[in-house]
């Protein structure tokens, strides 16, 4: 599956935003890729608050990126190139310029429009404090006065109010959006934050360690997406939930056979780059769905996530959203190796995998001026995180042409780095040892091994700081995260290997 941030794909009409003609144009790119499916972040109506992810409408494209018939032309003609789409639905809250909300705040307190949201007065002498002490998924304050007097709630901008998830309105529209898209297409499903949209009715105050979580993983969710699963079967279409949680089991409650079909694997994701902590995190992926028989997902970054050659150039090779900040030091070399290594890897797991636009070019995180910087992640942390922009600078295409060929006549939405037409699709595709070509290598490799993707997987004795594993009896895969060369064993005929045999290099090895 590749993922699709539209904004920063290409630009189609030159005006520095990338767009549904940008991606059709590239369709055969994504088919020469490899890929299976096409994941699109939001595409539909927004004021951009957060990314798209604050939604004003399900079921109209942003005129910023066309419209709902250039949707659906490129999800016919995605599909004729054995390309799959799967859409983001956001359940959790929408956007403040939403019908439903601007009628709430028309309306006014006990009105039947607020009862979609969560509205409540304040606490205090005159209501002037918030309904409870909630923190933000973002930072700040997780409420918002309106003028008469009411607070409304929001996890995360005062731009995105949460849905009211026991409405039983909440759920028809929701599963209505669904019936829509599958109707015009669609393959399957991504839901954001899937864990959130379910809240204790008396929103209490928080109190760590509460079971149960007064807004993350209630019991509740699971009727929720049971009644969706029941739409995309009839409609043979798929879902994949974002579900951040720790606890094994509670995370395999939503792969069960009659709610999501998938759900991103984070455990993997944030892992250092240490063996015996990824060979922990793999063990646990597949533990974790065995019960239920859900495949496994793998996924190396997203459009939320620090670039993967970046994290794995630095000291910290993990991902926690609570250590990002600037000038963090990095070897990019180092993590490029390590990334070509990484990729190997995961396209050797049992299981899905998800590659997000510009990994397969080897992109790094870039450095965005302060005063190009529109991630709200940043202004609420008071200007201490970098945002997420750095993972989403519009892509590299064409190195003799302006702005690398993401677009023709305006500079893009965001600024690319200096010497960006180095990482050019185009000139990597003639390298035969770019990223590029090794993914395109990989990829058709893993199309054509049976024992690849779906199988068992079986554990090899290794030295110290090597990865081994088998797929088949004649399919190994070994990859070395260790300080120095280690052997291979005999007779190996290396099908791909991430880098020279005599470096620090990753195999997929067999016959």
């Amino acid at each position: 599956m590749y993922q699709v941030y539209p904004r920063s794909f290409a630009d189609g009409d030159g005006d520095g935003t990338g767009d549904l003609a940008g991606v059709r144009a590239r369709l055969p790119y994504l088919a020469e890729l490899g890929v299976d499916a096409v994941w699109f972040t939001p595409w539909y109506l927004s004021p951009l608050a957060d990314g798209g992810y604050d939604v004003a409408d399900y079921r109209t494209i942003d005129p910023a990126f066309g419209t709902l018939e250039e949707a659906e032309a490129l999800i016919a003609e995605a599909r004729a190139l054995g390309i799959r789409t799967i859409v983001d639905i956001v359940p959790n809250h929408v956007s403040d310029q939403h019908p439903w909300f601007r009628a709430a705040l028309a309306a006014g307190p006990g009105s039947p429009e607020r009862k979609l949201f969560h509205f409540r007065p304040g606490r205090g002498e005159n209501g002037e404090l918030p309904p409870n002490d909630w923190p933000s998924q973002f930072a700040g304050r997780t409420w918002t006065r309106v003028a008469d007097g009411e607070w409304y709630l929001h996890l995360f901008t005062p731009q995105q109010p949460d849905l009211n998830w026991a409405h039983p309105a909440v759920r028809e529209e929701h599963e209505d959006v669904l019936r829509f898209w599958f109707e015009r297409g669609v393959a399957g499903v991504r839901i954001d934050s899937a864990a959130l949209p379910a809240k204790d009715p008396d929103l209490p105050d928080f109190t760590e360690g509460r079971d149960p979580h007064p807004y993350i993983d209630r019991d509740e969710l699971h009727e929720i997406y049971r009644s969706w699963r029941a739409v995309a079967d009839a409609y043979g279409g798929v879902f994949v939930g974002e579900v951040w949680l720790p606890d094994a089991e509670r995370f395999a409650r939503y792969l069960r056979p009659d709610e999501l079909h998938t759900a991103f694997n984070f455990t993997f994701l944030a892992c250092p780059w240490d063996a015996v902590r990824l060979r922990a995190a793999i063990d646990d992926t597949l533990a974790e769905h065995a019960p239920v028989g859900a495949p496994a997902t793998w996924v190396l970054c997203n459009h939320d996530v620090t670039r993967t050659v970046t994290r794995y150039g630095r000291a910290d090779t993990g991902f926690d959203f609570a250590t990002k900040t600037f000038g963090t030091p990095t070897d990019l070399a180092l993590g490029a190796r390590r990334a070509r290594a990484a990729a190997l890897l995961t396209l050797a797991l049992p299981g899905s995998v998800y590659v997000y636009q510009g990994e397969e070019l080897g992109l790094p995180e870039a450095d965005i001026p302060l005063d190009r910087i529109e991630d709200p992640m940043h202004f609420r942390s008071g200007g201490a995180d970098p945002g997420r922009d750095g993972c989403r600078v519009p892509l590299p295409w064409t190195a003799a042409a302006p702005y690398a060929g993401f677009g023709s006549r305006t500079e893009p939405w965001l600024p690319q780095p200096a010497g960006w037409d180095a990482y050019a699709a185009d000139r990597q595709a003639a390298d035969p040892d770019s990223m590029l070509t090794l993914y395109r290598t990989a990829l058709a490799l893993r199309r054509a091994e049976p024992a690849l993707g779906d199988g068992p997987l079986t554990w090899l004795p290794a030295p110290e700081g090597v990865l081994a594993f088998r797929r088949s009896p004649d399919l190994l895969c070994l990859v070395n995260l260790g300080p120095g060369p280690a052997p291979l064993p005999p007779p190996p005929a290396a099908l791909l290997t991430s880098g020279p045999l005599v470096s620090k290099a990753a195999v997929c090895g067999g016959r």
